[in-house]
């Protein structure tokens, strides 16, 4: 059974840092490229950022780009965001997502707000 679980979001002030985290079982891990998707209420889902199998490759929305950092852990199936600098626009639900599994979990929600 596929199983993605998010982790780490909460109510940040503008300036802070989140690190979310997505726990995985039931999937071959290590053969997907790892992403972390975002909605806001009433937008579309957005791609944040992707890691590849290995994890030396990465890539960000522009408007995360310098602030966020994704990374892996192939050996504890875990992929994690680093959010820093957090801004009230990156108020969201975060979800994250395996390239080659057709599942979302329930994802983790960010609020940006002083």
């Amino acid at each position: 059974q596929v199983q993605l679980v998010e982790s780490g979001g909460g109510l940040v002030q503008p300036g802070g840092s989140l690190r979310l985290s997505c726990t995985t079982s039931g999937f071959a891990f290590r053969d997907n490229i790892m992403s972390w998707y975002r909605q806001a209420p009433g937008k579309e889902r957005e791609l944040v950022a992707s890691v590849s199998i290995t994890g030396v490759a990465r890539s960000y929305a522009g408007s995360v780009k310098g602030r966020f950092s994704i990374s892996r852990d192939n050996a504890v199936n875990t992929v994690y965001l680093q959010m820093n600098s957090l801004k009230p626009e990156d108020t969201a639900m975060y979800y994250c997502k395996a390239a080659l599994v057709d599942y979302w979990g329930q994802g983790t929600q960010v609020t940006v707000s002083s």
